[in-house]
């Protein structure tokens, strides 16, 4: 036969109410012995390293600090200019005005549009080009025929 479920039931429900009973007690402790302790023995402190402490800093090794020394914000960057990279045309569609780039040594290829090329760009030409955010993603702009590729037109 099978059991009761009424006796598990009843089994589930004195655990639960000997737990309760447990958490009450240790919470009557906790009052009778004044808390988790006062609020000094809360407070961390942090020291010049870093690390957090439980004792108070030494004021005899304070160090005065100048307000003109702090720096609050980021320093500019320094203008670099990007490396103009090279790249074989691998698909130009002219009635459609794009195209794609593969750039030279990676597998990367980038969109372009007619308006960043030359009028004279056909498939298989070596470019120069600079990468640009566009509303779908990097695109090649700024699209010129490799100096090797131009004399051999």
């Amino acid at each position: 036969m099978a059991r009761s479920n009424s006796f598990n039931k009843r089994e589930v429900e004195k655990k639960k109410q000997e737990k309760r009973v447990e958490k009450q007690k240790r919470k009557d402790e906790r009052k009778a012995t004044g808390g988790s302790g006062s609020f000094e023995d809360m407070i961390a402190y942090v020291d010049e390293n870093g690390v957090i402490t439980s004792t108070p800093p030494d004021l005899a090794k304070k160090q005065k600090v100048d307000m003109e020394d702090i720096a609050i914000s980021t320093p500019k960057k320094e203008d670099v200019e990007e490396p103009v990279l090279t790249g074989r045309v691998e698909y130009f569609n002219a009635s459609k005005g794009y195209g794609f780039i593969k750039r030279i040594g990676t597998v990367d290829k980038y969109f372009f549009h007619i308006t960043s090329a030359p009028a004279t760009i056909i498939e298989g030409n070596m470019v120069t080009f600079e990468l640009e955010r566009g509303q779908k993603g990097i695109n090649a702009v700024r699209i010129a025929l490799f100096k090797n590729d131009q004399n051999n037109q």
